[in-house]
């Protein structure tokens, strides 16, 4: 008696739809029994997947409902997928072709098929009615682009469809690389395809296309610095909250659960009255024909990494500064700052920040307080581990939280939750906030109480 070829394939299958459906219907093809393994609750938290809407027997029941499944299986753990494909004597090992490579190490205990991927998502086909699809378009084709598309792989509700771009070529690569549906040069055509919009192209374009988006009701979520003055940020969250659409800044490090956690310990009075933070965050960019040293495109450190360090700042001591100054080391080349050091001064505390995309410093965030200080190690902005300590430096406390990935996906999540329960604004990045930040850019861009350096 011939031998059954059987088939084996993974996800979370949340928000069950058209793509779904057709990965399944393929997946059966290839062979005579299909077994189906559905991430549980605690495996979808530990590999970093978001805001997962449905619960384990929903996601079950819309699998068995396609008619393609033999057998579903829970997955629970990593490695899973190596036990079940000995315990079920598997043949083929299938997934979507988003995830080409990333399991090609099965081929040591059977086939690997990678599927095409369903370009477009159509939402009429959900089997639940609570949440539709979001379907979003990214405006810029860079790395930040590239880095985005892949962590939205790890947030439920929410697919990405197309590009906007001027460049023909390059988009066309893009959207083959990254399996999108579409491409095209006419913003007005990409706003008509999509409901929600993110912004990454160069930082003198982002209001631009942000207002463009929301006088067109899509929802927006921006990389930061949402502009580069202040008056157009409250004109873009003015005209959100008119239009009932949510306008996200992207600092990624606002929504992280590290961050946020941090932040509270630090206001609980755990270290007293606080009275200084200091933040540091830079890098090397050897390329200087890169975006970041282009000065008519918002080029420089305070442009690109200020929004990380003043984000601290403007949650410990909000956003009413009495003083705000900066000295700076100028680039002759190209004229940007290549590192800055940014002082305010508050009501009740102080605050130092260094920023640098050509000169290096050790990325640590120090919170201060009348009884002690929290002290986060670098890389701070990515937030998982950090320690209260006492006047001697001692660690009193210690803390750790888990940050997956680049830490897009939770800027991502927390965009689709605003969206999915009709809010406007969030409370871990509030627009006040957002424009403080912008301000303080502001200031440093118009020269006001700057020494520079030159190198």
């Amino acid at each position: 008696m011939k031998k059954k070829k059987v088939v084996i394939t993974y996800g979370t299958f949340d928000l069950f739809h058209e793509g779904h459906y057709r990965l399944l219907k393929r997946a059966k093809e290839l062979g005579d029994y299909l077994i189906v393994g559905v991430t549980s609750e605690k495996y979808d938290k530990e590999r970093g997947k978001l805001n997962v809407a449905q619960s384990l027997a929903e996601r079950i029941e819309n699998v068995k409902k396609t008619g393609f499944a033999d057998l579903v299986i829970v997955e629970e753990y990593e490695g899973q997928k190596i036990d079940d494909i000995q315990k079920y004597n598997a043949d083929i090992f299938a997934i979507g072709s988003d995830w080409i490579g990333k399991f090609d190490y099965l081929k040591e205990y059977c086939e690997v098929v990678y599927l095409e991927r369903t370009k477009g998502i159509s939402s009429t086909q959900l089997r639940n009615e609570r949440f539709s699809i979001i379907k979003m378009g990214v405006v810029g084709y860079g790395r930040i682009a590239e880095r985005f598309i892949l962590e939205s792989k790890f947030v439920s509700g929410i697919n990405i469809e197309g590009v906007y771009g001027l460049n023909k070529e390059k988009m066309k690569v893009f959207c083959e690389k990254n399996e999108l549906a579409w491409y095209t040069d006419s913003y007005i055509d990409f706003l008509n395809k999509v409901d929600a919009v993110y912004t990454a192209s160069p930082h003198s374009t982002h209001f631009e296309y942000a207002y463009e988006a929301l006088l067109n009701r899509k929802h927006v979520l921006c990389e930061k610095p949402l502009t580069l003055s202040r008056e157009q940020a409250k004109q873009l969250y003015n005209l959100a909250q008119e239009k009932q659409c949510v306008l996200l800044e992207g600092i990624k490090t606002a929504y992280c659960p590290g961050f946020k956690k941090l932040i509270s310990i630090a206001k609980s009075g755990i270290i007293g009255n606080i009275k200084f933070v200091d933040a540091t965050f830079t890098k090397l960019i050897k390329d200087k024909t890169s975006r970041e040293f282009d000065k008519n495109n918002g080029g420089g450190s305070v442009t690109e990494l200020a929004s990380y360090v003043l984000l601290p700042a403007v949650k410990i001591f909000r956003c009413s500064a009495k003083d705000i100054s900066f000295s700076a080391c100028v680039d002759p080349e190209t004229g940007v700052d290549i590192f800055a050091h940014i002082n305010i001064a508050y009501d009740r505390g102080v605050f130092s920040g260094k920023v640098g995309i050509g000169a290096k410093a050790e990325g640590s965030l120090i919170i201060g307080g009348t009884e002690g200080y929290i002290y986060v190690p670098s890389p701070w902005w990515k937030t998982e581990y950090f320690e209260v300590r006492d006047d001697n430096g001692v660690p009193v406390k210690k803390y750790l939280e888990v940050f997956h990935g680049d830490g897009l996906r939770y800027e991502i999540a927390e965009f689709v939750h605003l969206i999915q329960n009709k809010k406007i604004t969030s409370y871990n990045l509030k627009p006040e906030e957002s424009i403080f930040i912008i301000d303080v850019i502001e200031k440093f861009f118009n020269d006001e109480k700057v020494i520079k350096i030159p190198r």
